[in-house]
């Protein structure tokens, strides 16, 4: 697996740098070559014509040869690129003795092949990410000693010390130590979970502030984090082919340039003709244009905030009709915060959460941020607290005020005292902790991931003024959290407690039924944003996430994505007008070229002029436009 992402990425870095080296020594060719026969004229000196020609040869065996190659194999594939052309006005520039034509096809392929490698440059493979991440050695425990040894070497059963700040090797059971992990981007669940004696632990998620001990429950290459680099392996070498704008235009102007070719050559008896149409034929304004405007959506995207990783991006979000998100992180904040407290008629609310905050100024529990901050935002002054404990598997206990304050979860505290069962009330989702002051029942606390305050807004827009036919919410998070958010933003379509396999299907099986795009954050995204026909990433927490996305939104907000649509949309409308604009000008030239009208090195001189005007008006994408946002105006308008 490893062999074959690193062949990949060589192979592209490989395309690169010769594309680049094809078009300078195709540059420097033809100038050369204009120098010589400049000095011919100058100084009526006589060249040997093979001699002057010579830098042309050169571009040419160097240059098209490689593109040759190329143009067979689609060819036998019955593929008709944008390409073709050029290919084909090499091979017959050749034939005919006309080097400098060709010449000046090869450096206006390879440079505008170049324009656009050097706008995207080459992203690192997402299984070398998901390698880096994973440690290579763990921390063996064996009687009093500590050792270590590779993570393959690993053995159900032995203990493992997993020190402040590391990643898990395995996945695993809690022995020793009480602590916390970050599991939200394996799990898709927003919360940093609290491990005691007899957690579970899984593989790849981030140890908080305290060692603990651990038994492996199973080796490194059967554990969770394994099982998604299996997954995303999958997803990589299945990732869908997409058909690039300049081809399926191609596709249409190519057929036609070469039909005026042949009957020009035809009626006339000129071969020259032949390759005049050709010439003049080169669908420059396909292969220097668009990677114009890609450069130029790219740089405006980048002062948005919003990294493009893959210019497809840009050329297919506009065709998306299938929007798929994510839960936590995409259309939530990524961050419990206390949504309802229910006190007991015996306690008053405010009066219960100034103890509650009091003790968690002590605690290191995922939930106890969530407190302090709805304490502060009632402006309440937290008093002091003494005797603070956190037993293991015996919640936070403490003395505030004269008041003992025990703060449990529910099953905890009624194992221990089950008359509480009674008192307690139920709720229908969220995470919850209980409030114990003086031996009674006091409260109940719910925390939720609220939703991003655009969400509603966000998702409504999408079908009326972006045309999404289907919106679909898809997490592996628990129903009844995943089934609270999307009533809150208005989604009906609903899968949760999603795998990343399972996650992986779905993307699949829509993508089968139309163009989609795919909006995630976690570990467990990775391989959905890769199956994606566009993969959007939130935000800088993991870089496999970034590696496997198309786009990477660093900011985490909705806008961002909003202005990725308008980007796209404005990058084709743009990229249509100076591709289309110049092939109707080229087959103007055509007509001329198959006339007679129009020799060879006019024609490409005269495909150059072509050239610059597409160009130009391609520039225009870079401009930033007044608006690149206007989801806010669906509410205005009450749609």
């Amino acid at each position: 697996m490893g062999k074959a992402t690193e062949k990949s990425r060589v192979q592209k870095k490989t395309h690169l740098t010769l594309d680049s080296v094809i078009a300078v020594i195709s540059l420097l060719g033809i100038i050369l070559f204009l120098t010589l026969r400049f000095v011919v004229g100058i100084t009526g000196e006589l060249f040997n014509q093979s001699l002057y020609n010579l830098p042309l040869l050169i571009v040419l065996a160097f240059g098209g040869i490689p593109l040759i190659v190329v143009l067979l194999n689609k060819l036998i594939h019955l593929e008709f690129s944008s390409d073709l052309l050029a290919g084909i006005s090499i091979i017959t520039s050749v034939l005919l003795g006309e080097y400098l034509a060709g010449a000046l096809v090869v450096l206006m392929l390879s440079g505008g092949q170049t324009l656009e490698s050097f706008a995207v440059r080459s992203a690192s493979s997402v299984l070398q990410a998901l390698a880096r991440r994973m440690p290579s050695i763990a921390h063996l425990k064996e009687n009093k000693s500590i050792k270590d040894i590779p993570i393959k070497e690993i053995r159900v059963g032995e203990q493992l010390i997993v020190y402040p700040h590391e990643i898990c090797p395995v996945d695993g059971t809690v022995v020793e130590g009480h602590g916390a992990m970050d599991e939200s981007y394996l799990t898709g669940e927003p919360y940093i979970m609290s491990k005691v004696l007899g957690s579970n632990v899984l593989s790849g998620a981030i140890n908080g502030s305290s060692a603990l001990t651990i038994r492996a429950d199973k080796q490194a290459k059967d554990s969770r984090y394994a099982k998604i680099m299996q997954v995303m392996h999958q997803s990589e070498q299945n990732r869908p082919k997409i058909r690039r704008l300049a081809d399926q235009l191609g596709a249409y102007y190519t057929p036609l340039a070469i039909v005026i070719a042949i009957l020009a050559w035809v009626l006339s008896g000129n071969p020259i003709r032949f390759l005049s149409v050709l010439v003049i034929a080169t669908p420059c304004p396909l292969l220097i244009a668009i990677p114009v405007t890609i450069i130029g959506s790219i740089s405006l995207a980048a002062k948005h905030s919003i990294i493009i990783k893959d210019p497809t991006v840009l050329e297919k979000i506009e065709t998306c009709r299938t929007a798929m998100f994510d839960k936590t992180g995409t259309l939530t904040y990524g961050e419990p915060k206390l949504v309802q407290i229910l006190p007991d008629k015996k306690f008053q609310e405010e009066h219960v959460l100034k103890l509650v905050a009091a003790l968690e100024n002590y605690s290191r529990h995922p939930l106890a941020y969530a407190v302090l901050q709805a304490a502060r935002n009632q402006k309440n002054t937290i008093p002091e607290a003494s005797e603070v404990n956190e037993r293991p598997g015996e919640g936070l206990r403490g003395i505030v005020n004269g008041h003992q304050v025990l703060i449990t979860s529910r099953n905890k505290l009624i194992a221990q005292n089950p008359e509480f069962a009674q008192v307690i009330p139920q709720l229908s989702g969220g995470m919850e902790c209980v409030v114990v002051i003086d031996d009674q029942y006091a409260a109940l606390f719910q925390f939720r991931d609220e939703p991003r305050a655009d969400g509603i807004s966000f998702i409504k827009h999408l079908e009326h003024l972006h045309r999404f036919d289907r919106v679909l919410l898809i997490s592996g998070d628990r129903e009844s959290e995943v089934k609270y958010l999307a009533e809150k933003v208005g989604i009906k379509k609903v899968y949760a407690s999603q795998t990343p396999e399972q996650k992986l299907q779905l993307v699949k099986e829509e993508t089968k039924n139309a163009d989609t795009v795919f909006m995630g954050d976690g570990i467990n995204d990775a391989p959905a944003l890769t199956a994606a026909t566009v993969g959007i990433a939130f935000g800088q927490g993991s870089d496999i996430t970034s590696e496997a996305a198309g786009a990477v939104i660093l900011e985490s907000s909705l806008q961002r994505v909003d202005e990725l649509l308008h980007i796209s949309k404005r990058m084709r409308s743009i990229a249509m007008q100076s591709a289309i604009g110049g092939m109707m000008l080229s087959v103007l030239g055509m007509s001329f070229a198959s006339f007679g009208l129009l020799l060879p090195v006019a024609g490409a001189i005269t495909q150059e002029i072509i050239d610059v005007l597409a160009v130009v008006n391609a520039l225009r994408v870079a401009i930033k436009p007044k608006i690149l946002s206007d989801y806010d105006s669906v509410l205005s308008k009450g749609k």
